[in-house]
């Protein structure tokens, strides 16, 4: 497994100096070769690509799958230099298809509940909290998976109550403001940690009962656990996802501002900066994955025609 280790740092070392951002390969190609190690392959083929790129953690009609094969696509391509017995899997192998799936909007006794759950069913020693505090963070802050796996320590800023996400999609690095709320949250996790383990290697925040990072798979198969254990979306055809936390966020953002009577389309961007999108065509995407939020919104725009009727 060296050999793929040490293909991919030569192949992103590569490609960075060729100019490329390679946000998707640095994320998703490490998390590859780590399956690749786990799984007792050492050559890329067709069959390994495809089973890795779909893993049940990710939802079939998202743009998941095809992203993952791409990365591995090109990473292929690099290692057939190397191995001649690498197989380099086809375009068009797992297509873009373009496909929103409707968000389950968590309400806040979902997440109380779930948080709850974890502290009640995980091992005590330190999953329960990470876990519980995990979960109220990413309802909290509307963070990505990724971007809470990858967190360390010293991207949480104490003094002035923000965290730093760094390089995250699209390459982008952003500062993400906190209540004090979640902030104290944050130090109580820290403190058990501190109380419990001697000190780890790792700078990770979040932390595994062995003092390690999370790992994405087991944060997606525990959080499903957790769903189970609590009922949340069972009378859905399609389980909720950790990923909804983040839309959960997003949708209770435009909420409150319609209510405050906000002007919600001149808000748009820094909601858009504040969640790391590329730009804010993204973010009106959250416009329609609520009813209440279309409601609100129909309900904004025949205020303001009223208004121009009135003027006129």
């Amino acid at each position: 497994m060296k050999t793929l280790q040490r293909g991919l740092d030569d192949y992103l070392q590569l490609r960075r100096a060729m100019g490329y951002q390679l946000a998707e390969a640095h994320r998703l190609l490490p998390r590859f070769v780590s399956w690749m190690d786990h799984t007792g392959q050492h050559t890329i083929s067709i069959a390994a690509a495809l089973e890795w790129c779909q893993l049940p953690e990710a939802d079939p009609g998202s743009t998941v799958w095809p992203k993952r094969m791409t990365a591995v696509r090109g990473f292929a391509r690099f290692m057939a230099g190397r191995d001649p017995d690498t197989q380099i899997p086809p375009v068009g192998l797992l297509p873009h298809r373009r496909h929103w799936r409707t968000p389950y909007i968590y309400s806040a006794d979902d997440v109380a509940s779930l948080m709850r759950q974890a502290t009640k069913s995980l091992d005590p020693r330190i999953p329960a909290r990470t876990y519980a505090t995990a979960i109220g963070l990413l309802a909290a802050a509307g963070l990505r998976i990724g971007e809470l796996i990858n967190l360390n320590r010293g991207d949480v800023d104490w003094q002035h109550a923000t965290l730093l996400i760094r390089e995250s999609k699209f390459a982008k690095t952003r500062i993400v403001p906190l209540t004090d709320t979640t902030m104290s949250a944050l130090q109580d996790y820290t403190a058990f940690q501190d109380a419990l383990h001697a000190p780890t290697k790792t700078s990770a925040f979040f932390l595994t009962i062995t003092g390690k990072r999370l790992i994405y798979t087991m944060v997606s198969t525990t959080f499903r656990m957790l769903c189970t254990q609590t009922a949340i979306g069972a009378q859905r055809q399609r389980p909720p996802r950790l990923h909804d936390l983040r839309h959960t966020f997003a949708v209770n953002t435009l909420v409150r501002w319609y209510r405050q009577g906000l002007n919600v389309h001149a808000k748009m961007p820094y909601l858009s900066a504040y969640l790391g999108h590329r730009d804010p065509t993204s973010t009106y995407w959250y416009l329609s994955a609520a009813p209440e939020l279309l409601a609100l919104a129909a309900d904004r725009i025949e205020d303001t025609t009223s208004i121009k009727e009135q003027q006129s």
